[in-house]
């Protein structure tokens, strides 16, 4: 799916939303090595970022084509900001109803209202696309991300314990959500 340029005020700020090009590819690369280094809520470790810029432009492609699957890139007053997006949750039938959602933003970028906007713009896609329930992952001590979903009418389901162990040797658990469309 292509999401076309929307613009948005944020606190006397343009925000930019727009599918991600090709072009940007190695850029996605950075980031996510980036921000996967400034906090403990996401995937990987910045090192296990291994992604070659062919295999970006290919998950870019496949997200700018298909159907079922949409990735947004936030800009602010044309500052990369971060990025959310959904998938299907494929495999059958059953489970065609169900779109994964994933979001995360550089430090700077988070508490100010931009991860909102994102998600209100993802889920407006989401039900456009007919999908009836959302779904996302966040780490228990992610507390602003946790009342930020909860806001949107996302509710947990269900946590995985220690889901998450850190190269210190902590851990922390996974608690999944939900939201019916």
């Amino acid at each position: 799916m292509i999401l076309e340029e929307e613009k948005y005020i944020l606190n006397d700020k343009e925000v930019v939303l727009r599918s991600a090009r090709l072009d940007e590819a190695q850029m996605l690369i950075d980031y996510l090595k980036t921000v996967t280094g400034e906090t403990r809520f996401l995937m990987c470790e910045p090192n296990e970022i291994e992604y070659t810029r062919s295999q970006e432009e290919q998950f870019i492609k496949s997200h700018n084509e298909s159907k079922d699957a949409l990735l947004i890139l936030a800009f602010v007053d044309g500052e990369y900001a971060g990025n959310c997006s959904f998938e299907s949750k494929s495999g059958s039938r059953r489970v065609s109803h169900r779109a994964g959602i994933g979001i995360a933003l550089y430090q700077k970028y988070t508490g100010l209202g931009l991860g909102r906007i994102m998600l209100n713009v993802l889920l407006r896609e989401i039900k456009k696309s007919e999908f009836s329930q959302a779904e996302l992952t966040v780490v228990d001590n992610n507390k602003r991300a946790r009342h930020l979903y909860e806001s949107l009418g996302f509710t947990e389901c269900g946590r995985i314990p220690n889901a998450n162990r850190y190269d210190d040797g902590a851990y922390s658990d996974d608690i999944l959500m939900v939201l019916q469309l």
